[in-house]
């Protein structure tokens, strides 16, 4: 009646395995869902984004725009509507889509940290420029409002991400719109980049290939239905409407000092002094920051000490250190000759 030993070390063998074997199919059943429930709550943020971008430009919000923001099918999009409609984020309205009170704030609050972490990436990482949005847009799913808040205060709580957008506060205040397109402007007028539209990707990163960043001091030479020439730092840019439309300028009662009567650190002569007056705003992220650290701020007074065999880099007494700049370095910094005696 009773089994040998082998049999039943057989048996706890098979009862073993088939004890791992459930144990390992829910836990792979848990992280299916808990990997879904992820899915789901990346296309909800995601869609409460598009629709606040909607609702602050004035576009309609409708189900086919949302399917292609978020490139996933008609039927798709209508399962994340409803899932939207469900937690009363949104409501539908004369064939489009409106968010709630609630749903507005959801949608700031991940606006909040979409650009915070650009503003982050722009300032303390090495992250390529077209590439904060997307990187931003992998992170912001991660965050906690606490993680939010810390992050905010670790940057002193910065007002504008780096394409000059407003930072909605914690809560919900959002700050005026950034200026007017730059296809309003007539020719002749001077005016200077004060925000850029990072979407989409692909036009962004024309605009930033052309230089024009925010800060980018520039005139209108000529616009048309098809193209819109305008000089910025003593080069001529030709952009199609579409391109222009997502350069926000504030218009300038008067030319700004032009290239050609500017003078850079590049160009001092060793033993001759001169004063900061700014840095190029093609000179970004932890470069410029770098150049900030040396010291080399507005209105800080630098000489140019001395010169390497090759000429290359050259050696400037900042604040009573003597630091190495490169040439490609020093022609970011605009600066104004300072008369012998005057330092």
């Amino acid at each position: 009646m009773g089994g040998s030993l082998s049999d039943f070390v057989t048996i706890a063998a098979v009862v073993g395995v088939a004890v791992a074997a459930i144990w390992l199919v829910r836990r792979v059943l848990r992280r299916l869902a808990h990997g879904r429930q992820s899915v789901r709550r990346v296309l909800v943020e995601d869609a409460l984004k598009h629709l606040r971008h909607c609702e602050s430009t004035g576009k309609p919000a409708s189900l086919e725009g949302l399917s292609g923001v978020l490139q996933i099918s008609r039927n798709e999009a209508v399962e994340v509507v409803r899932r939207l409609e469900s937690l009363g984020l949104v409501q539908s309205a004369d064939g489009g889509l409106r968010l709630t009170d609630v749903g507005r704030r959801d949608a700031l609050r991940i606006v909040r940290v979409h650009r915070l972490l650009e503003r982050y990436l722009a300032d303390r990482t090495g992250v390529d420029e077209v590439r904060w949005h997307e990187e931003a847009d992998r992170r912001e799913h991660l965050l906690s409002s606490e993680q939010i808040d810390r992050l905010a205060a670790e940057m002193g709580d910065p007002r504008f991400d780096p394409h000059g957008s407003p930072i909605p506060t914690a809560s919900g205040d959002v700050g005026p719109a950034p200026g007017q397109s730059l296809v309003e402007l007539p020719p002749g007028t001077h005016a200077v980049v004060v925000a850029v539209e990072d979407e989409p990707e692909v036009v962004y990163a024309q605009l930033v290939a052309e230089g024009l960043t925010v800060g980018t001091p520039l005139r209108v030479l000529d616009t048309g239905p098809k193209r819109i020439r305008v000089e910025a730092l003593g080069e001529e840019h030709v952009l199609a409407p579409l391109l222009a439309a997502n350069v926000f300028v504030r218009r300038l009662a008067a030319a700004p000092p032009g290239p050609d009567t500017w003078e850079y650190l590049s160009e001092l002569a060793i033993g001759r002094s001169a004063k900061v007056v700014d840095i190029s705003p093609v000179c970004r992220g932890p470069q410029r920051r770098r150049l900030l650290d040396l010291g080399l701020v507005p209105g800080t007074v630098v000489r140019a000490e001395l010169a390497s065999p090759g000429g290359d880099p050259t050696g400037y007494l900042v604040r009573g250190a003597v630091i190495a700049l490169r040439r490609s370095q020093a022609r970011l910094i605009r600066v104004e000759p300072v008369e012998k005696g005057a330092a």
